[in-house]
């Protein structure tokens, strides 16, 4: 895709200065451009690459003064770092704005799909499933019988989504996710083995979620796995059968979830957490990567280490864990002392 210096500066209400109608066709870092290529200068350590930067266009907020002539064409915005950002998303809807039907794919006589999708080769949509406007359904994408997915969802490729799985609009689920399979539910017997306990439940995801790649979320037993609206899951995370997640938590990679753990809103969880389950965490909670979690969180609560406890005591109490060896020669010494004088 190309567009003209003009044509960027409409789609961000900004103004050219320089040549309007040359074109980039590709976008990059400052320091890294190339002719045809656009970029942003908005990180004040960055200035110096704008007076030699090779990129055809740069954005500029309305307030950055030049010191000495560019050859780049200046849009100046309002502000650089948003306006970007704008123009990313932008693109990416250009980018990824596929409509049709691609061969083969298998799609259930009583399945049903909205206007303007997009089923990418080697997709198979089973029995009552429901689909709404403008779905983009990458190829080898599995959905299984009755789940229903609302308007604007993107499934990229070889996501998996098992049977009764609720999705809703707007939602993105990146390659390699597994969306339903059976939780973790097993109870011993007199023989010393394990009987499957049947996970006949479902997972529902809410409005406005993002679900990253190789991510899985399991059924619920009974009732549902639930995801609330504008939770956004990094890659690699397991969310466990009757797991509720509440509205915008945001949870970075390899965090683990066991089963019928309640997290509140608006909590930011690190990467390889480990919760347990059956325990609650509060709203606006902030846990610190490699944590672990075996008890109930209150609202508001930072907490830090395995098992994890308050960050300032934690923080407080790792200046000791750091000088044990010198405080554990210390003891020596005074023992040492001790022993001579008596």
């Amino acid at each position: 895709m190309e567009f003209t210096a003009d044509q960027i500066a409409g789609i961000l209400e900004g103004t050219v200065e320089g040549d309007g109608d040359v074109t980039v066709s590709s976008l990059a870092k400052i320091e890294e451009g190339t002719q045809g290529s656009l970029t942003f200068l908005a990180n004040p350590k960055y200035t110096n690459y704008i007076y030699d930067t090779k990129a055809s266009v740069t954005i500029v907020s309305n307030d950055f003064k030049l010191e000495q002539p560019v050859s780049t064409t200046l849009i100046r915005v309002e502000d650089a770092y948003s306006a970007f950002s704008r123009l990313l998303a932008y693109y990416n809807e250009v980018k990824m704005k596929k409509v049709g039907i691609e061969a083969p794919i298998f799609v259930a006589e009583n399945a049903q799909y909205g206007s303007d999708c997009y089923i990418g080769a080697f997709a198979y949509i089973g029995e009552n499933v429901s689909i709404g406007d403008n779905v983009k359904i990458y190829p080898n994408v599995y959905i299984g019988d009755n789940v229903v997915i609302g308007d604007h969802v993107v499934i990229f490729a070889g996501t998996k989504i098992y049977s009764e799985t609720q999705i809703g609009h707007h939602t993105v689920i990146h390659s390699g996710a597994v969306i339903g399979a059976d939780g973790f539910g097993f109870a011993p017997n007199d023989n010393g083995q394990y009987d499957k306990v049947p996970q006949i439940g479902n997972v529902v995801i809410e409005h406005n979620v993002d679900i990253g790649a190789g991510t899985t979320i399991d059924r619920a037993t009974l009732g549902s796995t639930i995801i609330r609206q504008g939770v956004k899951l990094d890659n690699q995370i397991q969310i466990a059968h009757n797991v509720e997640i509440g509205k915008n938590t945001v949870i970075a990679a390899q965090t683990g979830i066991a089963g019928s753990t309640k997290i509140g809103e608006h909590c930011m969880i690190g990467g390889q957490v480990g919760i347990v389950g059956h325990v609650t965490i509060g709203n606006h909670v902030k846990i610190q990567a490699q944590s672990g979690i075996g008890r109930s969180v209150k609202d508001h609560e930072v907490l830090q280490g395995t098992p994890a406890f308050t960050y300032g005591d934690y923080s407080k109490s790792y200046v000791h864990f750091k000088n044990l060896p010198k405080i554990v020669n210390r003891l020596y010494e005074m023992e040492k002392r001790s022993a001579n004088e008596s």
